[in-house]
């Protein structure tokens, strides 16, 4: 029983589904699991494991920012021997390829953490996804005429209110980053430290460059589209 998770040995699947925001958690085992059981409500940080289509899942909330997400991640891969993580956020636009409500398969993440320059003594390493899961949750996607898909680098920042923003972010535009989130650089990290997989998956819910915003019930309706090709990824 982890510290931070609290969940009995074999209460977590195999392949576990990562929102930030734990209500979102709630609301994703409640819409496509079934037979979804709470096994935690340490920290009000919700997790439950069910089916989908016959095959365990489990889905935790992480809270948000990579600080908070390698906490549970860490006990996922090391407490409950998880094989696979799949995060599933909402992420911002950085550029005009990218439009709101479209989804971004990261395949690789940069960030302005100081996370992984201290695990790996000032060097710049670079996270990647898993290949498998990219390859599989690219194919879901595209098999959906409902969503517009992107695969690319993805932009892990430590600061949601950046006064530096636009400044920071034209030379990653201008190197194929496609959105901003904040959790993606560490997870892949840790995947790849655990020899585990790791894909991230993100919703645009707002854009940097024009200003525009979803709202509450169209980024359920987008996230829930998200969520499929997640799962179909995971574990079709």
């Amino acid at each position: 029983m982890s510290t931070h998770i609290g969940a009995a040995s074999g209460q977590i699947a195999p392949t576990v589904l990562l929102p930030g925001d734990p209500l979102r958690a709630k609301w994703i085992a409640e819409t496509f699991l079934e037979d979804a059981v709470c096994y935690s409500e340490v920290r009000g940080m919700y997790g439950f494991t069910g089916t989908w289509n016959g095959a365990p899942v489990s889905v935790q909330g992480s809270g948000m920012g990579q600080p908070s997400m390698a906490i549970y991640v860490n006990e996922l891969f090391a407490e409950y021997d998880v094989r696979q993580v799949v995060r599933v956020g909402s992420c911002g636009a950085l550029t005009t390829d990218v439009a709101i409500r479209d989804v971004v398969l990261a395949s690789g993440a940069c960030t302005d953490s100081s996370m992984n320059r201290h695990r790996f003594l000032g060097l710049d390493y670079a996270p990647v996804a898993d290949f498998g899961l990219l390859r599989a949750a690219a194919a879901a996607a595209e098999a959906r005429p409902d969503v517009t898909s992107h695969v690319g680098l993805i932009y892990s920042s430590d600061s949601f209110y950046n006064p530096r923003a636009a400044e920071l972010g034209k030379p990653l535009v201008d190197h194929g980053v496609l959105a901003v989130e904040m959790e993606a650089s560490s997870l892949y990290t840790l995947a790849a430290s655990y020899k585990r997989k790791a894909l991230a998956i993100c919703t645009v819910s707002d854009h940097i460059v024009t200003g525009e915003e979803t709202t509450a019930v169209e980024r359920q309706e987008t996230f829930g589209a998200m969520v499929e090709i997640a799962l179909a990824a995971a574990l079709g």
